[in-house]
């Protein structure tokens, strides 16, 4: 067997499970402007001297490191923190030392002989003099010190002076790291924008905005509704593909195989004569009507998000420019997108193993290029899990270099590894298996593993009840009361989450077959026009939502979420806590869209102090409503067809650190 050789035998310290860290740094973790990354690590040497800890981290374009200190938290456990507060990527490390001074006060504390005090005195004047070697601006005063500490007329004062706090803390300015541990990897945190974190978002088919006797609605159309959309409270307007819409088996009403001569076709299906990727559909209007359009938003307070769907009509003009990006069948035609039994014969996919892969990347990547000079910062982009994960990992970053407030929302309704594998290669956000989760044991099942597990680190979901291509049965069967508790749920589970309007507020519910979560008339196929001002819209309830959420800051993060016990299965039970534990919110939501529920739900003493303390006030911020509560346990009862939530802000006592642990 080979031998063993250790470079520098001197560095004793072991420094082990530095957290957090994605795949052993392979990846970032995710952090947004101004959030704290706390840092933990096993730092221990061999037998009894002291070691000390410290977190170095620097943005990456910074030319040296910072340094914090870390505290020990038991068990050769160490903790420290920083805070990112600009966008971009920071490096984080750790180093670790033997402390030799600090090991040796802790022996002469235990010391009680004055003849022994006096010898080990002497020991620690040197190393008080090696220090002042080491600090030329407190060098003075360090060897006064060191040279009280060898006077041996009075060993037990010189034990008292070594002992001296000031003395311990100004020995500790300058420590010797001749040998010290670092841990073998530069770790990663990739930092964006608040929007990344928290957002309301809103979808809307442009086409669909017609007004007067339009029979296709624009751009300027559009513009009519930016203060009904805002009204509301959302801060993104995600518009489907704007791009010219394939002619070629073009999709009709409901999806079926032969289009009429007015059938619009799926946005989806994107190309045709007019252009591809990086051309406006002739009917919504130009380029320069679309820059007016998100001007228009931003007066409004809202952003643009775009779709990015890397796939092709059957006639546009890639498919006749590039014939080598697309499979070819035997029989001489091109392969179109199949998910069987679904068949999509308006969609060419992308062949991503054609020997023009380089080709493909580079155009792709120059599709989002030349819609963020366009001003474009955010993109929702379609199935991204049926494309190559390394085309995502170069694109992102490429554009995160450049343009760092640049948002990717991942559209895959896929395997969880895929989902997960997606984030970490620099996906902002995340699609999720939300609209799926519909008992209170699946949801409190499936968001503790996204609050309190290994993927809270990357993966940022944004929750979405419905979407042009989901209507769960949930909504389709559970009315007023269905719409509303998801909702509430969506939009308080999560700090991120998004309506597919105006089918939500309107509470479109019929499928297009028993058993099909496909909507009846569905929009991706037709123009639908809506009715906005119904009586019987929710547009009054989602602005009171998103104006709850934009009241409480506990509701803009998702790592305090904590479940509670409830003794009715119909109900759930949650809260979460801002960073500086001024926000507590607590949500109770009927479950059960059809019944009165009621029950006994029970607190955390974190939330709801010890039995026998003074009431405690709960708000409900949706009703106005105010309940006296008093100890743990406390009742509640919804009835769905008033409102199926109570969102409760808690007051009752002053919190303090140790309060704060129950939600990290």
């Amino acid at each position: 067997m080979a031998d063993i050789v250790h470079p520098e035998g001197r560095r004793r310290v072991v420094i082990e499970e530095v957290t957090p860290q994605v795949d052993g740094g392979r990846f970032p973790v995710k952090r947004t402007v101004g959030e704290t990354v706390v840092v933990e690590a096993d730092a221990f040497a061999d037998g009894h001297d002291a070691v000390r800890c410290v977190l170095r981290f620097r943005k990456e374009d910074a030319p040296g490191w910072t340094e914090a200190p870390m505290q020990a938290v038991g068990n050769d456990r160490w903790r420290g923190e920083f805070t990112v507060t600009e966008m971009g990527e920071y490096r984080y490390t750790v180093a670790a030392w033997v402390d030799r001074f600090l090991t040796w006060r802790g022996d002469l504390e235990r010391r009680e002989d004055p003849e022994d005090i006096g010898l080990a005195l002497k020991i620690g004047a040197a190393l008080v003099e090696a220090a002042a070697d080491r600090a030329p601006s407190q060098a003075a005063a360090l060897r006064r010190c060191a040279e009280a500490m060898r006077d041996d007329r009075d060993p037990l004062h010189g034990r008292r002076l070594a002992l001296d706090e000031e003395l311990g803390a100004l020995v500790a300015r300058f420590p010797d790291r001749r040998f010290e541990t670092i841990f073998d990897r530069e770790l990663r945190v990739t930092v964006d924008r608040e929007r990344a974190r928290f957002g309301a978002w809103y979808e809307m088919f442009p086409r669909s905005c017609v007004s007067g006797g339009q029979d296709h609605g624009d751009f300027r159309s559009c513009e009519e509704q930016l203060a009904y959309i805002a009204g509301m409270g959302f801060d993104v307007l995600y518009l489907p593909p704007i791009h010219p819409v394939g002619l070629v088996n073009r999709k009709g009403r409901n999806n079926t195989l032969t289009a009429g001569p007015d059938d619009p076709g799926s946005p989806w299906a994107v190309g045709a004569a007019a252009g591809g990727h990086k051309a406006v559909h002739p009917q919504l209007g130009t380029l320069e009507d679309f820059r007016r359009f998100m001007e228009r938003a931003r007066e409004h307070g809202l952003e643009i998000a775009l779709d990015v769907a890397f796939q092709c009509a059957p006639d546009h003009p890639y498919v006749k420019a590039h014939p080598r990006w697309f499979r070819w069948r035997p029989d001489g035609s091109v392969q179109y997108a199949e998910n069987p039994p679904k068949k999509y014969q308006d969609i060419y996919p992308f062949d991503f193993e054609t020997e023009d892969w380089g080709g493909v990347w580079e155009e792709l990547k120059d599709i989002v290029r030349f819609w963020l000079r366009e001003g474009v910062r955010i993109f929702r982009v379609d199935n991204p899990h049926t494309k190559p994960f390394g085309l995502w990992e170069s694109l992102i970053a490429e554009v995160k270099r450049d343009c760092p407030e640049a948002i990717f929302l991942s559209e895959a309704f896929t395997r969880p590894k895929v989902m997960l594998r997606l984030a970490k290669l620099g996906f902002t956000q995340s699609y999720t298996y939300f609209a799926w989760r519909n008992t209170r044991r699946e949801l409190e099942a499936y968001f503790t593993e996204l609050s309190r597990g290994a993927c809270r680190e990357y993966f940022r979901p944004n929750l979405w009840p419905n979407t042009p291509d989901i209507l769960t049965e949930y909504l389709q069967f559970g009315g007023r009361p269905a719409f509303m508790a998801r909702l509430v749920l969506a939009a308080t589970l999560g700090a991120s989450y998004g309506i597919y309007g105006p089918a939500f507020e309107l509470m479109e519910s019929a499928p297009r077959e028993p058993g099909s979560e496909e909507y009846l008339d569905s929009e991706k196929y037709e123009i639908r026009r809506w009715d906005l001002d119904r009586p019987d819209s929710l547009k009054d309830f989602i602005a009171r939502v998103n104006r709850v959420r934009r009241e409480n800051a506990a509701l803009q993060f998702d790592h305090s979420l904590r479940f509670h016990a409830v003794d009715n299965e119909a109900l759930i039970c949650y809260s979460k806590a801002d960073l500086a534990l001024s926000n507590i919110v607590l949500v109770v939501v009927n479950l059960d869209p059809h019944h009165v529920q009621s029950g006994w739900i029970e607190l955390p003493p974190e939330l709801a102090g010890k039995e026998g303390e003074r009431p405690y006030q709960v708000h409900d911020l949706l009703s106005g409503a105010r309940y006296l509560w008093q100890g743990r346990r406390n009742f509640v009862q919804i009835d769905p067809r008033a409102a199926p939530a109570h969102v409760f802000r808690v007051r009752w006592r002053v919190r303090t650190e140790r309060d704060f642990d129950y939600f990290m």
